[in-house]
């Protein structure tokens, strides 16, 4: 029997799902897929070359693909080309692109998300339309929002995306300093209306503490998890919503999610890339993978009845977000730049630093690792 090892990430959307899946591809193919799980930190921002060097399969976030030549495999020009051709017809916004670098195709969106808004309809029945909505909800005490520092940052840059001044739009440059003013005033209002703690969370305990709590009933920002929509997963059922409207309606939300990939060390690159095309099927995405916990990445599913009837419409609900999401710079620098600036937003927001000291160190830094494109 071939064997292959994949990484993937700790929650029952990256590993249940990847685990059922296996278990259906060895009783259809004879291929046994082993599946082990970090953190979703370290699956955030975590390097992947000595995972490269250890594993088949990995699961992973993909700003991490512009890094990672000679550590992925390409998945094309290897007799899949027709499947991805469909794939990349079937994209939930640009979902699938993020995967492509330099002319190939390194991973697959088997799992698409950006940040969008959950509230509990029980509590809440119509969540905010606009900014000015959510601000008055936190006003009484009634919102969370995940802003540890990777998620802080992630708010950032959506709000500066929404408003038409993306984050690093410019070679060498964050934001100009009236529109990082902009976007930190809007940031700071939410902070001072929401629990300290949240400065601390992310999505998952945010949404823990939605599905859980009597108290609380909306989040505005925050990634997305069908499992938390579905029936029985916890005592409360959330529902996903687009985010808060801003200058450009809905569009601008920080594009998320994994994506399957292949590592280029396999011994077993067909079977590796067997598998990778077969987990982004519709079949299967739609199947065996959603109804183990898994997020799937395309249309098809997205489109799908059943799934959203089981999802209280989490797909539908979210898709205008989804595709007019935000995809981060792909130059080889930024991820560096997104892990050092991260707990500036957050220790701004404590108040532990300017509005204007973080602009001046995040443009210093850019021009050090963002300046060449």
């Amino acid at each position: 029997m071939t064997t292959l090892r994949g990484m993937t990430w700790q929650h029952p959307r990256g590993y249940d799902c990847q685990v059922a899946a296996a278990k259906d591809y060895a009783r259809r193919t004879g291929v046994d897929v082993q599946w082990e799980y970090r953190s979703l930190q370290a699956f955030a921002d975590g390097p992947i070359a000595g995972l490269a060097a250890r594993y088949d399969l990995l699961v992973i976030d993909h700003p991490h693909v512009p890094l990672a030549a000679g550590l992925l495999a390409p998945l094309d020009g290897a007799g899949h080309d027709a499947e991805l051709a469909a794939l990349a017809a079937d994209a939930v916004g640009n979902s699938h692109a993020s995967y492509a670098h330099d002319g190939h195709q390194y991973g697959l969106a088997t799992d698409s998300a950006a940040q969008v808004a959950v509230h509990r309809p029980d509590l809440l029945p119509a969540p905010p339309a606009d900014w000015d909505g959510v601000l008055e909800l936190a006003g009484e005490g009634r919102v969370l929002w995940p802003a540890k520092p990777i998620d802080a940052y992630s708010t950032l840059c959506t709000l500066a995306a929404n408003r038409g001044t993306p984050v690093a739009a410019e070679p060498g440059r964050f934001l100009a300093e009236d529109d990082a003013g902009a976007v930190l005033d809007l940031m700071h209002r939410l902070a001072e209306r929401v629990p300290d703690w949240c400065l601390e969370a992310n999505p998952i305990e945010v949404a823990e503490a939605l599905a859980r709590e009597e108290r609380w009933a909306y989040a505005p920002l925050a990634y997305g998890y069908t499992n938390y929509s579905r029936r029985g997963f916890r005592p409360y059922r959330l529902k996903y919503v687009d985010i808060p409207a801003g200058p450009r309606g809905v569009a601008g939300s920080q594009l998320g999610g994994a994506g399957i990939a292949v590592s280029a060390y396999s011994k077993k690159l067909d079977a590796a890339r067997a598998y990778a095309v077969w987990l982004a099927s519709p079949e299967v995405q739609s199947g065996v993978y959603y109804d183990a916990g898994g997020q799937p990445g395309y249309a098809a599913s997205w489109d799908d009845d059943r799934l959203n009837d089981d999802s209280w419409d989490f797909f539908r609900g979210t898709r205008q977000t989804l595709e007019g999401a935000w995809v981060r710079p792909r130059t080889a620098g930024y991820m560096e730049f997104q892990d050092v600036v991260s707990p500036w937003v957050t220790a701004t927001l404590r108040g532990e630093s300017t509005d204007t000291e973080l602009v001046r160190r995040a443009n210093a830094l850019a021009e050090r690792l963002l300046g060449d494109r």
